[in-house]
């Protein structure tokens, strides 16, 4: 029989992780060609068409480039956001945070992956294809809400024998949207279009939306008490696991595909 998980290893665990997490940001900033992953973010507006006449104007959709983004940045953003946020829990934050674990709470975990998830959702759609500023806000906010949810669900179901699943499937709702959104910009590119985006982008897209999905499932299974995962601490654990695997994977396949020399 395992042992049960203690307060104390998790501390231990959430210590190792900051530094993996720290680790690989330093390696891939370090790793990473300046001249490659440098993707131009655009802003859309309607203006008049040359068509356009005094009796007749003619609006037509436009866009202008507003800044650049590097890849490698995003990349080593949202691993230092865990990177910190784990560093926190295990040190500064060790008190509040496993007062909150004993009532089935982790504050920190959800605010860093509504930062963290979205940025890595901003990647992946940059990579798709997905350049104008507002869709990429649209992302970005989106996937916050569904991380932000996963706070919510975790609250309102204080002291609850049997839990609300209201703000899961809010959070589902909103977590979908961005990757029907990138799903559709695939299928319009293969069946309109001429190009589509490199292999490597298919099997982000495909292997982080499975890990996303992972994290749905550890938290149904906390809820509904099944096995091991009657105990919070054990689904705490799954998920630490769960952001490591995920970030990883995207980090390197980013990598892999754009960044390196």
């Amino acid at each position: 029989m395992s042992k049960p998980i203690s307060l104390k290893s998790l501390r231990k665990f959430n210590l190792i992780m900051a530094g993996l997490h720290a680790a690989q940001a330093l390696a891939v900033y370090l790793l990473s060609d300046p001249n490659h992953g440098v993707w131009g973010v655009t802003a859309s507006y309607l203006t008049l068409s040359p068509r356009s006449t005094t009796d007749k104007p003619v609006l037509v959709s436009a866009s202008h480039h507003i800044f650049n983004v590097n890849l490698a940045y995003l990349v080593v953003a949202f691993l230092l956001m865990s990177s910190i946020a784990h560093l926190a829990i295990a040190t500064v934050y060790r008190t509040r945070y496993e007062a909150g674990l004993k009532k089935g709470i982790n504050k920190v975990r959800w605010i860093e992956y509504a930062l963290s998830a979205s940025t890595m959702m901003v990647a992946i759609a940059l990579l798709s294809g997905i350049y104008d500023l507002s869709t990429l806000l649209a992302v970005f906010g989106l996937t916050a809400i569904m991380n932000l949810m996963g706070l919510a669900m975790e609250i309102y179901n204080q002291g609850r024998e049997k839990p609300n699943w209201l703000a899961y499937n809010v959070g589902a709702l909103a977590g979908i949207l961005p990757w029907l959104v990138i799903g559709l910009l695939f299928w319009a590119g293969n069946r309109y279009g001429a190009g589509h985006p490199p292999t490597f982008v298919y099997y982000i897209y495909v292997s982080i939306f499975l890990f996303f999905n992972c994290f749905a499932i550890n938290m149904i299974l906390q809820y509904k008490k099944v096995g091991k995962w009657s105990d919070y601490l054990y689904g705490e654990r799954a998920y630490i696991i769960l952001s490591l695997l995920a970030k990883s994977a995207l980090a390197w396949q980013v990598f892999a595909g754009t960044l390196r020399p």
